[in-house]
């Protein structure tokens, strides 16, 4: 008879010894009734490809783990890394404690089976339970049911455990049910402050020889049958991981002479310790607040998130790292600027985005499978309509561009090449670092969704494949915050001129030289920002003339910087003089119509009726619905605001301002609507007011322009 209990901890999104409270409970209670504990990793063969695991000879017994959608990879070249090194470090860690690791591939539930069988065939030992920790996305919940059953069928306990990386434990939230969420952030962050007194306090490492022992190597060896190699050592499962996933572009780009990864970190427990301690002795984090939106370098965020999605750090240590810098209690950081003088600006932008982080858990939670639907979390099935597909089946009759097309403009999203600099900047990074910055990602995703209007579901999954810190509800319901289908509450207005934020965040065009090389030549960042306004000499001298993204952009934006003294600003609002409700207004002077009441409008700022840029047959395609909407004829006014004037974002004649901040539409806008029904929605959002919007007067933003709110919420997985 078998005298030996085994528990079977099987490990995820886990992958750490400290703050664990799995390994917390078994190393200090005498009373949990195993005599031996198996740690498992299974490398799941639905989430990552794994033929280049398979022994010679054999064909593996999983399909490729591609997305639903676009049928990328579900993880790319970039996190196959980090996680087999997050494994590797994990498996180090252990041994030092006298413990170990069985790292498996395939299937988790298959591979208890085969651990409960190898066990009862030994005689001496027999699998008394299964634990994990508990996730809450949908492939994760169905993932444990399957473990669960055979844990049942076997007659084998199985124990599901509260994850607690986060920053504010479910139990503490005061949400009974995660139905119970509000379905704004704000909502939710206020009823959580003040975050600083809200975290558990973190569990202490295990010391070694207090977990219990692991069962002899030869018991738990893999099956004769199983298809998979064992890794001899990090280098080999590294290229194993990475083998299939050569291809992913036909024409990738080339990784710039000079450029330098922003992202250039290893996996693991022990990694992520020391990147935090760098973060606040070297005072990142102090300055957080003021660099977070920044584009190159390693040091304006933290890059903590690949170690916060894996497991390898949890949120609550990074708070007790500042608490000890805010209390001055840890005096390896006395040397620091602001130790022992409480909580800064940057410190405490930092909780906000890890309470972002468990925010867009709690959503996936709720939501469940409607986190990677087509309709979002709003589920507004006519909002469906909207999206341009590739997809030949999926696709309306009527839809233009046909998806040939569509697929076209999508494998130039994905290599950089649709002549915006700021966007092509961004998708050179990633694929080549796995790495791109909070704002690039918004922008990115901005101009996917609201100016091309393609079924955002593509960028989550080329997001997903790319990213090394890839986090499910992070990635998903961000996608859907920016496409107007998750639980932004300005929705579809929400949209970002990435010409505009190339000025304010790469303001002389560093970032989009650094990782576009063939422009570093063009000296105006106008140029930089887009090509084909360059003049035909400078196109000519740089070798630019018959690049794709001069002659045949995706997007055209007519973007200028104007630096007139800005005594010409009104402080008053205007009203436009039309007939009817909606969508012209009349303006005089260089005054913005603030609101109007005809369609078509007289003024000096609007363009004639029926005019505007020239479209090729790429840009053609992509005017977006709200343009096409808009009616034909009417003219759009050029936006004067002190020294700083911005050009329409859709210049075709079509009406309708709709730049970065919102559709005015002759609603009201900056600041407070004074119409019925306007209100305060943070960075410049359209106001369904029905006076006329004026303007109050916050701080102008840089060049003079429009006023600087609050940004909106992180695109990223938050820090």
């Amino acid at each position: 008879m078998a005298t030996g209990k085994v528990l079977v901890y099987l490990l995820r999104r886990d992958l750490r010894v400290s703050d664990n409270p799995i390994l917390h409970f078994l190393s200090t209670s005498a009373d949990h009734g195993f005599t031996h504990l198996l740690p498992v990793y299974v490398f799941p063969a639905h989430q990552m490809e794994l033929s280049g695991l398979i022994k010679p000879g054999l064909k593996s017994p999983y399909p490729p783990a591609r997305s639903s959608v676009a049928h990328h990879w579900r993880c790319g070249p970039h996190r196959a890394r980090f996680v087999a090194q997050s494994v590797w470090d994990l498996r180090t860690s252990l041994q030092h404690l006298g413990s170990g690791l069985v790292i498996r591939a395939g299937d988790a539930a298959t591979v208890v089976a085969g651990l409960s069988k190898s066990l009862e065939s030994s005689d001496a030992f027999r699998l008394g339970a299964v634990w994990m920790t508990e996730e809450l996305s949908a492939e994760e919940v169905d993932e444990q049911r399957a473990i669960a059953a055979v844990c049942s069928l076997h007659s084998i306990d199985f124990k599901l455990w509260q994850d607690e990386k986060y920053l504010i434990d479910d139990r503490d939230t005061g949400l009974s049910d995660p139905k119970q969420l509000p379905d704004v952030f704000t909502t939710y962050r206020k009823s959580q402050e003040p975050l600083r007194q809200r975290p558990r306090s973190v569990l202490p490492a295990p010391v070694k020889s207090s977990l219990p022992p692991m069962p002899q190597e030869s018991i738990v060896a893999p099956p004769h049958d199983d298809p998979f190699e064992e890794a001899t050592s990090l280098d080999h499962l590294e290229a194993c991981l990475v083998q299939p996933l050569d291809k992913i572009l036909r024409n990738p780009p080339d990784f710039p002479q000079g450029a330098e990864s922003g992202h250039p970190l290893r996996g693991g427990e022990s990694h992520a310790a020391e990147r935090l301690q760098h973060l606040v002795s070297s005072g990142v984090v102090s300055s957080y607040k003021e660099t977070r939106n920044g584009l190159l370098g390693v040091e304006y965020s933290t890059k903590l998130s690949a170690y916060l999605a894996q497991g390898c750090i949890t949120a609550r240590q990074v708070h007790e790292k500042l608490m000890k810098f805010e209390d001055g209690t840890d005096d390896s950081l006395e040397h620091v600027e602001g130790f022992g003088k409480g909580e800064s600006d940057g410190t405490s932008g930092v909780r906000f985005e890890l309470l972002w982080r468990d925010y867009m858990r709690l959503c996936t939670a709720k939501f469940q499978h409607n986190l990677f639907r087509l309709a979002g979390f709003k589920q507004d099935q006519g909002y469906e309509k909207k999206w341009k597909t590739a997809d030949r089946q999926a696709a309306r009759h009527d839809q233009h561009p046909p998806p040939k097309e569509v697929a076209r403009i999508l494998e130039r999203f994905y290599e950089g090449t649709t002549g915006m600099g700021l966007i092509d900047a961004s998708q050179r990074e990633l694929f080549l670092t796995g790495y791109t910055s909070n704002r690039a990602r918004q922008n990115a995703a901005s101009f996917l969704t609201k100016h091309l209007g393609i079924d955002w579901r593509y960028g989550a999954e080329w997001y997903e494949m790319m990213l090394t810190d890839y986090d499910v509800s992070s990635n998903w319901a961000n996608w859907q915050y920016m496409a107007g289908v998750g639980n932004d509450p300005r929705g579809e207005s929400r949209i970002f001129n990435p010409v505009k934020q190339g000025f304010d965040y790469d303001k002389q065009g560093a970032y989009v030289r650094a990782w576009i090389p063939e422009l570093r030549v063009l000296e105006k960042p106008e140029n930089v920002f887009q090509a084909w306004t360059a003049s035909k000499q400078d196109l000519e001298q740089a070798g630019l003339a018959s690049n794709i993204m001069v002659t045949d952009p995706v997007k055209r934006i007519n973007f200028a910087v104007d630096r007139k003294p800005r005594g010409g600003r009104r402080q008053h609002s205007r009203r436009g003089k039309g007939q009817g409700r909606g969508g012209g207004g009349s303006v005089s002077g260089n005054g913005s119509a603030w609101r109007g009441h005809g369609t078509g409008g007289n003024g000096q700022n609007c363009s004639p009726p029926g005019h505007g840029q020239e479209q090729t047959s790429v840009q053609d395609a992509y005017t977006t619905h709200h343009a096409q909407r808009q009616g034909q004829g009417q003219g759009e006014p050029m936006m004067h605001l002190g020294s700083y004037t911005a050009a329409p974002f859709y210049d075709y004649g079509s009406g309708g301002w709709y730049g970065e901040y919102g559709p005015s539409r002759g609603r009201g806008y900056y600041n407070y609507a004074r119409g019925v029904g306007g209100r305060w929605y943070g960075q410049a959002s359209p106001f369904r007011g029905g006076g006329g919007g004026g303007y109050y007067g916050p701080p102008m933003g840089p060049y003079g322009q429009l006023p600087m709110y609050p940004r909106p919420a992180n695109m990223g997985p938050g820090t």
